[in-house]
């Protein structure tokens, strides 16, 4: 008999979904109780498609004061942050909006924690603190992605130390008030971004699929997100006016990483975020290419070394997700099948299935040097996997 963790699950983000709901922006914010908003962007494609205007006319009509702050990296940086925090101090805002991708709303967000904090917001990415409260968030999100718009997560390169990048997850108290949801705002997005997008809203459900103790109605649940990431993303990028495709990915971004995929599981490290996050922080790699890139050999590491029932988890994800014949009389091979289509459809949507692709030119060895592990040089997660594991798995995409 299957035993079930003790969980609360809060639902706690408005989505407001839609053509032309970004027009909401100063009415929502009203209702949030915001009087003078931050908006912080990043390199001014905001401005240049209208949007920042639509948002700024909206936040006008609802008689809400603004002030922004643009200049975000695709990589959000602790020293920006600290920008970013030191103006709102000085313009007394009271609410932040992240106008753009997950790389503003994770600023937006280090502004808002550290709006309400009397030391170092970074005490918080280092886990020296735990956050009690922030300031409140909206987010209109122009790329489907990595869901911060919903998640309590938010992940800042450390340019002013190791360079390593450190993600937070505080589900209790990082999540904005609202998000606004227009998928036409997505379709100019490139291409590339695009399928990283696809990845990294795969791999938030794939990590939560692989935990211990599952749910089988969260199983269901994260089947259903991977098979529509799967459906829709080529047709995303072959299409970028097709409204359904954008439509289901804005969704699907968004519910990959609001924790109902991870319902009843134990909790566990994200590993491919662990084993990707060093990249994307010392090369500055698109994140997304690099959780593509390590998602395939990861399950491969996992049913060569797991046990008969983690090869099962692989397999049935096979069978769920990418169609293989339910064959479990030899599960190895069902599970490798699947992870093999997993290749073939990240190669559809432009992802590189190499470090060389990737632009990483470190070898294997040195990559595993910089894995974030715990103090016995240990990445926690469904498997554990030593310095040793970590070169194996790299190993096998040089």
């Amino acid at each position: 008999m299957k035993d079930y963790i003790n969980f609360n699950f809060h639902m706690y983000t408005e989505n407001v979904f839609g053509r032309g709901t970004e027009e909401q922006a100063g009415e929502l914010v009203k209702k949030y109780g915001g009087t003078k908003v931050l908006v912080v962007y990043g390199g001014g494609s905001v401005k240049k498609s209208g949007l920042y205007d639509r948002v700024a006319a909206s936040l006008d009509k609802a008689g809400v004061k603004h002030v922004d702050f643009g200049g975000v990296r695709a990589n959000p940086t602790r020293s920006f942050a600290y920008k970013a925090i030191e103006f709102a101090k000085k313009e007394g805002v009271d609410f932040v909006l992240g106008l753009g991708g997950a790389s503003s709303i994770d600023t937006g967000k280090a502004v808002a924690l550290a709006m309400v904090y009397d030391g170092d917001v970074w005490d918080f990415y280092c886990g020296k603190v735990l956050p009690k409260k922030m300031m409140p968030v909206g987010a209109i999100h122009t790329i489907s992605a990595a869901g911060s718009e919903n998640s309590g997560s938010t992940v800042l390169v450390d340019d002013i130390g190791d360079r390593k990048k450190y993600g937070t997850m505080f589900p209790d108290v990082a999540r904005p008030v609202f998000a606004i949801m227009n998928p036409e705002l997505t379709y100019t997005v490139p291409a590339y971004q695009k399928g990283a997008g696809a990845a990294d809203m795969f791999a938030h459900t794939l990590e939560r699929y692989l935990q211990r103790k599952s749910c089988s109605l969260a199983d269901e649940f994260a089947f259903a997100v991977l098979r529509n990431v799967v459906k829709y993303a080529k047709t995303a990028i072959t299409n970028p006016t097709d409204y359904e495709a954008h439509a289901e990915l804005m969704l699907t971004a968004a519910y990959a990483h609001n924790d109902v995929t991870g319902l009843g599981r134990a909790p566990g490290g994200f590993t491919i975020h662990g084993l990707e996050i060093n990249l994307s922080g010392r090369f500055d790699t698109t994140h997304g290419a690099g959780i593509g890139l390590v998602m395939p050999p990861w399950l491969t590491y996992i049913v060569n070394h797991g046990s008969l029932e983690d090869i099962m988890r692989v397999a049935q994800l096979g069978v769920h997700v990418f169609g293989v014949i339910a064959d479990m009389a030899d599960p190895k091979r069902v599970a490798l099948e699947g992870i093999q289509r997993m290749r073939e459809w990240l190669h559809s949507i432009g992802m590189p299935l190499t470090l060389t692709e990737l632009g990483v030119k470190d070898t294997p060895e040195e990559i595993a040097k910089y894995a974030r592990a715990n103090a016995e040089g240990v990445m926690t997660g469904y498997l554990d996997l030593d310095k040793k594991a970590v070169t194996e798995i790299f190993a096998s995409i040089k």
